[in-house]
């Protein structure tokens, strides 16, 4: 996909010079999972995510070819496979996988950038450790590299084990249960944005999909992505 620029997204800001450095749009049946990436298909829902089954991160690369840039803007779409227990069981060091769901990070060494968890369910009232960081009743810590500059939400609303759960897009902001309100209302959801100021770069962007645990028991495949520099 080519760079684009002068392209806006409205929620990071206005006036021109963004430039659209990654884009994946899966409900395109022309486009396909970028390399290393498994395809999941269920109910009409085409999703990117691991392939291995044991504690992981499948990475993708999109390169600045030079642009010098400040901030950084972009919102993913994913879903939740099976469980997910967004930071439970994670670390403190962002190279492993820390996460389950999505880590955007720049340059190397890898310097965070957001990320987007996933949480075993907003209907889930016993296992308050698998929950969300800002859902009520979670006891769960945020990795200091991370701090407020995460989302964090659900997408199994009932408990139903085992599926690929598409009525519930993950990061949107929507279909949120009582317990997520808070996770629901984060600012600027669903785009992140971060703004260092003087300070540019130009650091090459990286997107992960991670898990804690084998594919067997979770993942959080993406169906859409498009991140922009300025």
């Amino acid at each position: 996909m080519p760079h684009q620029t002068n392209v806006l997204p409205e929620p990071c800001g206005s006036g021109g010079g963004w430039t659209r450095l990654a884009y994946l749009n899966m409900s395109d049946a022309t486009q396909n999972c970028p390399s290393g990436f498994r395809l999941y298909q269920s109910g009409g829902v085409r999703a990117c995510g691991r392939t291995n089954d044991s504690a992981s991160c499948v990475s993708v690369q999109f390169p600045s070819n030079g642009i010098s840039y400040s901030q950084i803007c972009g919102r993913v779409t994913g879903y939740q496979y099976r469980s997910g227990d967004a930071f439970l069981g994670g670390s403190n060091d962002i190279n492993v996988p820390y996460v389950d769901g999505v880590s955007i990070t720049r340059g190397s060494p890898r310097q965070h950038v957001w990320t987007l968890a996933c949480s075993i369910s907003d209907g889930h009232f016993y296992f308050y450790d698998w929950l969300c960081p800002c859902e009520s009743g979670s006891v769960q810590a945020v990795p200091s590299f991370v701090g407020n500059h995460y989302f964090c939400e659900s997408g199994n609303p009932t408990n139903t084990p085992n599926i690929l759960y598409t009525s519930d897009p993950l990061w949107d902001g929507q279909g949120c249960g009582s317990r997520e309100l808070t996770c629901c209302s984060a600012p600027g959801l669903p785009w992140f944005h971060r703004d260092y100021g003087n300070t540019t770069t130009t650091d090459y962007i990286e997107l992960r999909v991670c898990g804690t645990e084998g594919i067997s028991n979770d993942d959080v495949p993406v169906s859409f992505y498009e991140i922009y520099v300025k």
